[in-house]
């Protein structure tokens, strides 16, 4: 019998101690993910960074660097929380035969001073926890600041206008109603602002914003929504008639289209949405930026005569044949010169020497051009001057390009000649030269070097219509034409505050509760670049 106690006994030793062991390989196991999945994490944000400073410091190194630093956020998002997940979990495996892991995390900023602070005083003691003696004074405070949110508060404003007679005369006396920001004037300003801003500039529509509403117990249905949408665009017609005379009273445009899907029977047709962009930032200019939209249901050269009936100037656009009666020389007023988007000629070589790209689609490495490599990289080298001079005045960005773009273009020039002349018409390559040369495109390309206001690219109009791809994949498609003028009418107002810096929801409330009120002579005061700082305050 002592043999078996022992016996059993030594068992149950060896068991703890396996035991033992096995929580500490456990807890040695937990913590060595916790430190790769933070080293990990570390390593993308360290990655992410270096992006983000390239891109600010040189510009876009590739057309498709904005999407890679989107994806690479979206990775590295994906990474804390992993690593969070599995910090905790070394944490809960902890066993006193290891050491703890303690994780590096990024400083974080302080937050912004002007949010209001609310006090939570934990209740002190009494007593002191070793004495007991209630002979205690307080000698300072720790203060933890935890970041919280007050959800959508909704509220009825009652507006009372009191009746007062007279005992003389018994004439009945009250004040006048006050104007509303729209004619059935059961919506404030704020909520008004709100409706736009989702829809237009956050791509909600209406249906999806009623159901949210409905959820917070405010039940406004998707007709009463749409009103309020339509009585809006007829408050703010003085707005944007003003931003589109400013823009159509610049020399120098940007224009673009896209694409937007339009209701139709049985399905949809592709419709589009043009805009023209007035900055004159990167020249120095004084005049504040704004961005003018149109709808159409086409893509016929009627459109851009329309728009522009009236206007001469520099339009820097694509090469879209829909622009060439602009160009004539016979045109009233007279001819608008072009400008073409360096962008766009550089993407045609780039896709043909776009090494990542073909490694994700496992081409072989002879199918990358040699050549096309070459002109990327003699284009990136008038790009990288460009981008030193943008913001200068006129005439010093003429005095550079004089001196240090005009060769690298006159050799790009003579390089694609010479390397044309040796490539059949139908080679990939020789086509994306023969679009730079095509009819009169060498000087609407090299017009920049002759006028100090003209940019390199047509960027400044597609970054106008960005919003408007991303929105596709939220709203599908434009109920009417009626509905795709209305949104253009919008994305006017909308886009044009934010290329002047400013909450275009703060702003549209502002614009709103004051209209009623301003007088013609007036309304100036409320565009996006005359919008002052202590009425962003009052209005946020």
């Amino acid at each position: 019998m002592s043999d078996t106690a022992s016996e059993n006994a030594r068992l149950r030793a060896a068991l703890a101690a396996s035991e033992a062991r096995a929580e500490v390989a456990e807890s040695e196991l937990a913590q060595a993910r916790a430190v790769v999945s933070t080293s990990e994490a570390m390593i993308k944000h360290l990655k992410l960074e270096i992006a983000k400073l390239r891109r600010d410091h040189y510009g876009h190194s590739s057309e498709r660097s904005a999407r890679l630093i989107d994806q690479m956020e979206m990775q590295l998002e994906e990474l804390e929380a992993a690593a969070t997940e599995d910090e905790i979990a070394a944490g809960k495996a902890k066993t006193t035969a290891v050491a703890g892991f303690e994780r590096r995390r990024p400083a974080r900023k302080p937050f912004p001073d002007h949010l209001p602070r609310e006090r939570v005083v934990i209740e002190a003691p009494t007593a002191c926890s070793c004495c007991g003696s209630d002979r205690i004074v307080k000698m300072g405070e720790d203060v933890t600041e935890t970041l919280e949110v007050i959800p959508r508060q909704w509220k009825v404003i009652q507006t009372v206008r009191e009746k007062f007679t007279c005992r003389a005369c018994e004439k009945i006396s009250q004040p006048p109603a006050p104007f509303h920001p729209t004619p059935r004037g059961w919506a404030g300003p704020n909520l008004l602002a709100m409706i736009l801003f989702e829809k237009f500039g956050q791509h909600q529509p209406l249906n999806r914003q009623a159901e949210r509403y409905a959820k917070e117990g405010v039940d406004l249905s998707l007709s009463t929504l749409a009103d309020q949408v339509g009585a809006c665009a007829a408050a703010l017609s003085p707005i944007h008639a003003l931003i589109r005379s400013h823009v159509l009273a610049a020399e120098r445009l940007h224009g673009d289209d896209t694409t937007v899907p339009l209701l139709a029977k049985g399905g949809t047709q592709t419709a589009r949405l043009w805009t023209y962009v007035r900055d004159d930032r990167p020249f120095g200019g004084g005049a504040s930026p704004a961005a003018l939209f149109h709808f159409s249901r086409d893509r016929e050269m009627a459109n851009p005569n329309r728009h522009l009936a009236g206007w001469q100037g520099v339009l820097q656009a694509d090469a879209y044949g829909g622009y060439n009666d602009l160009y004539r020389g016979n045109r009233d007023p007279g001819p608008v010169l072009s400008a073409l988007c360096w962008s766009h000629a550089r993407r045609k070589f780039f896709e043909l020497a776009d090494i990542k790209e073909n490694a994700r689609r496992k081409k072989p490495a002879h199918d990358i051009s040699p050549v096309a490599l070459e002109a990327v990289k003699k284009i990136d080298a008038i790009f990288d001057i460009e981008r030193q001079i943008n913001g200068l005045d006129i005439a010093s960005r003429l005095d550079a390009r004089r001196w240090l773009v005009r060769p690298l273009v006159e050799d790009l020039h003579d390089w694609m000649r010479a390397e044309q002349g040796t490539m059949s018409k139908h080679n990939p390559v020789a086509k994306a030269i023969s679009y730079m040369f095509k009819k009169d495109r060498w000087e609407a390309f090299t017009l920049f070097l002759e006028d100090g206001r003209i940019c390199l690219t047509n960027n400044a109009a597609e970054r106008a219509l960005r919003g408007i791809a991303l929105g596709r994949k939220s709203w599908l498609f434009v109920g009417s034409e009626r509905g795709g003028e209305r949104a253009a009418f919008m994305y006017s107002l909308i886009v044009s505050a934010k290329m002047n810096d400013i909450d275009p929801q703060a702003w549209l409330a502002d614009v709103l509760a004051k209209l009623p009120n301003t007088t013609a002579s007036r309304v100036p005061d409320l565009l996006p670049w005359n919008w002052h700082a202590s009425e962003r305050q009052l209005a946020a």
